[in-house]
C-alpha cells in the first residue's frame, strides 16, 4: 500500500558521526566469525591473516609451508635452500590445538529408548525365532523377520557390553525356571 502524500522526509546528512570509526566498526562487524576459540581469543584485529596464522605457527596456504619435492632433480644433488622460519609468538595456540585434537571422539549415534525396549521384549518373548517376533502384537511397525533381525544386530553392535549382561541374565531366568 502506498504512502500518505507529505509523509516522507527528505534524509538530511548527520555531521556529527564519525565516518571512519562507522566504517571500520561495520567491516568488524562484517568479518567472518571464527568457530574454533583457541584461534579467536589470540586474533589480533589490526593484523592481516597471513600474519596472524603465521605468529600462532599454522599455514595460511598448505602447498607453500610443504612444497613438494620435484622427481627431477635425482641426476644432481642440488642444495635446497630454506627459507628463514617464521618466529611463532604464540606457540600456546599450536599446543592447544594439538592437545585438542589427540582428544578421543565422542561416540555421538545412539539408539532410541523406544527401540531399545522392543528388541529387549522381543528377545526375552521369542528368542532366535524371528518369524514369531514377526507375527507379534508389538510389532506395531509391521517389521519383516530380516528387518527384526538387523534391529537386534544393530542393538548388539551399539551396546555389546549390555546385550551380554542381558544374554546372561536370560539363561539364569532359564535356568531357574528348569
Amino acid at each position: 500500500m502506498p504512502k500518505a502524500k507529505g509523509k516522507t522526509r527528505r534524509q538530511k546528512f548527520g555531521y556529527n558521526v564519525n565516518r571512519k570509526r562507522l566504517n571500520r566498526n561495520a567491516r568488524r562487524k562484517a568479518a567472518p566469525r571464527i568457530e574454533c576459540s583457541h584461534i579467536r581469543h589470540a586474533w589480533d584485529q589490526t593484523k592481516s591473516v597471513r600474519q596472524n596464522l603465521a605468529e600462532m605457527g599454522l599455514a595460511m596456504d598448505p602447498n607453500r609451508a610443504v612444497p613438494l619435492l620435484k622427481r627431477k632433480v635425482k641426476a644432481m644433488e642440488v642444495d635446497v635452500e630454506e627459507r628463514p622460519k617464521e618466529l611463532v609468538r604464540k606457540p600456546y595456540v599450536l599446543n592447544d590445538l594439538e592437545v585438542e585434537a589427540s582428544l578421543p571422539e565422542k561416540k555421538g549415534n545412539t539408539l532410541s529408548r523406544d527401540l531399545i525396549d522392543y528388541v529387549r521384549y522381543m528377545v526375552e518373548n521369542h528368542g532366535e525365532n524371528y518369524k514369531a517376533m514377526a507375527r507379534d502384537e508389538k510389532n506395531y511397525y509391521q517389521d519383516t523377520p530380516k528387518q527384526i533381525r538387523n534391529k537386534i544386530n544393530v542393538y548388539k553392535r551399539f551396546y555389546p557390553a549390555e546385550w551380554q549382561a542381558f544374554t546372561d541374565s536370560l539363561q539364569k531366568n532359564k535356568m531357574e525356571v528348569e
